[in-house]
C-alpha cells in the first residue's frame, strides 16, 4: 500500500508538472513508472495513465484558456485530423513488419528540454495574429495529419510532437503551443482511456484514483505558474522539466 501511493505520488507529480509545462502526455511517465515499480501489465499502466492524462489535460486547458493562451478554432482542426491520421498510422503500421521505436519518446523528451534551453521560443501574440487564418487552417490540417500518422505508426510523442510543431513550424507563441497542445491530448487522451478500458477492463483502482489525482494536482499547479511567468523564465523552466523527465525515463528504460 506505502509503495503504491508512494509511486503513484511522483508518477502523478512528474506527469502533472510535464502536462501544466509543456502539454507532455502523462502516458510518457506514469506508464514506465507503474510497470518498473509495481510490476503492473503495461496496458493497464497505458490505461491509467491516458485516464489521469484527459483531467490533468482538461484542467491545463482551462486555464490556459482562461489567461487567453488557447487557440481553440485552430485546436478543434488539428485534433480532429490528429485522430483520424492516428488511425491510418496504426493501420499501415500493422500491415509492415513489426519495427521497435523504443526511447523515442523519451529521447525526444531531452532533445526538446534542450531545445527549450538553448533556442528558447521568443514569438509574440502579435506576430502570430499575423499569419492569415486560411493560411493557419492548412498548416493545421496538414500538421495534424503529420502528427497523427507518426503517433499512430511509432505510438509515441503525441503531445511533444504537438509542441515541437506548434512552435517551430506554426509560430505558435509558447503559452499558447502549450494550451493548445493540452486542449487537444484531453481529447485524444479520453478516446484512448476508454478503448484502453473497454478492450482490457477496469485496471487496479487504487492506483487510477491516485494518478488521476496526483496528476490533476500538480497539472494545475505547473499551469498556474507557467500562465503567469515571463517567457524567458517559462522557456527555461520548460526546457529543465523537460530535461529532468527525459533523463529520469531513460534510467528507467535501462532499470
Amino acid at each position: 500500500m506505502i509503495l503504491t501511493i508512494f509511486v503513484c505520488f511522483f508518477a502523478g507529480m512528474g506527469a502533472g508538472i510535464g502536462t501544466g509545462f509543456a502539454g507532455m502526455s502523462a502516458a510518457a511517465v506514469i506508464s514506465p513508472m507503474l510497470i518498473t515499480f509495481l510490476n503492473m501489465d503495461p496496458y493497464q499502466a497505458v490505461g491509467i495513465a491516458l485516464a489521469s492524462d484527459v483531467l490533468a489535460s482538461a484542467v491545463s486547458a482551462y486555464t490556459y484558456g482562461k489567461n487567453k493562451n488557447l487557440d481553440v478554432a485552430n485546436g478543434i482542426v488539428m485534433m480532429i485530423t490528429v485522430l483520424l491520421f492516428t488511425l491510418v498510422g496504426s493501420y499501415v503500421a500493422s500491415l509492415l513488419p513489426s519495427t521497435t521505436m523504443g526511447g523515442f519518446s523519451m529521447f525526444m523528451t531531452l532533445l526538446l528540454g534542450i531545445k527549450f534551453i538553448l533556442k528558447p521560443v521568443m514569438t509574440t501574440k502579435e506576430a502570430m495574429e499575423m499569419v492569415s487564418k486560411k493560411k493557419r487552417f492548412v498548416q493545421s490540417v496538414l500538421c495534424g495529419m503529420m502528427i497523427g500518422f507518426i503517433c499512430g505508426f511509432v505510438g509515441a510523442g503525441g503531445g511533444l510532437m504537438m509542441l515541437l510543431i506548434l512552435t517551430s513550424v506554426l509560430g505558435y507563441e509558447l503559452k499558447t503551443a502549450v494550451g493548445t497542445s493540452v486542449f487537444i491530448m484531453a481529447f485524444t487522451a479520453f478516446t484512448g482511456a476508454v478503448s484502453h478500458f473497454a478492450i482490457g477492463g477496469m485496471p487496479d483502482l487504487l492506483c487510477l484514483v491516485l494518478c488521476v489525482t496526483f496528476t490533476l494536482l500538480w497539472a494545475r499547479i505547473a499551469a498556474r505558474f507557467a500562465n503567469r511567468a515571463k517567457p524567458e523564465v517559462l522557456n527555461r523552466a520548460t526546457g529543465v522539466v523537460l530535461v529532468i523527465l527525459g533523463a529520469v525515463l531513460i534510467v528507467f528504460k535501462m532499470l
